[in-house]
């Protein structure tokens, strides 16, 4: 970082006052606190965090310093509060793609319709349409595993699995099936994003760098 770019002494030091006064909000919650799950206690803890982060990388950017301490982040994970032998769960997914070959896959769509009376290709024949024939015709892990077939393109996934007390009345959630998982209740959370890959790459390019020698040109 440049020296036009560094944090100014003033802004290290108000990010330092930040954290104190978000350590008095946590503390004054958590003796306030009605339960396990209180909501107050949880936003005192997120505020923390981010009080803490952004004085962090103040600080490192800065002076070259961090802080002896790390309060993990919501991009870390909520903890887990649920049971340790939950009778029932749930799985929830998210899949983006995104639509690179509009004809290959209407025509995939075209194939099944014709095969399939029940598969009828509405929305004048354009991917909307395409889409209900395809997701209706095949399971969602089976897409997933032939995307590029389809004419599509893999964006980011993540799956949870969240505990519940009891499975659902038939229909319960139907009007709003992703709207009531609390984060607390997820028990186990598996993310898929190509971000991931970078972050590998940064890593094994840091390495290269520092296991070459000064003045030396790799053959």
């Amino acid at each position: 970082m440049s020296d036009a770019a560094l944090p100014t002494v003033a802004e290290v030091r108000a990010a330092a006052e930040a954290v104190k006064a978000a350590l008095d909000r946590h503390l004054a919650a958590v003796e306030r606190r009605t339960g396990d799950d209180d909501p107050e206690v949880y936003a005192a803890f997120n505020e923390l965090a981010a009080a803490a982060e952004e004085y962090d990388e103040l600080l490192y950017d800065r002076y070259d310093e961090v802080t002896p301490f790390e309060i993990p982040t919501p991009e870390d994970g909520v903890p887990y509060t649920g049971p340790t032998e939950p009778a029932a769960f749930s799985v929830l997914i998210r899949r983006d793609y995104a639509v690179v070959e509009p004809p290959r896959l209407i025509a995939q769509a075209e194939r099944v319709a014709a095969h399939d009376r029940e598969a009828e290709l509405v929305h004048d024949g354009g991917t909307a349409g395409a889409l209900g024939v395809l997701f209706g015709e095949y399971e969602p892990d089976e897409i997933a595993s032939r995307y590029k077939e389809f004419g599509l393109e893999e964006g980011d996934s993540t799956l949870w699995i969240a505990a519940l007390e009891e499975v659902a009345e038939p229909g319960e959630w139907l009007g709003s099936p992703f709207e009531h998982t609390d984060p607390e209740d997820v028990l186990h959370r598996f993310d898929v994003s190509a971000v991931f890959d970078e972050d590998e790459d940064e890593d094994e390019d840091e390495g290269a760098d520092e296991a070459a020698e000064p003045g030396l040109t790799p053959a």
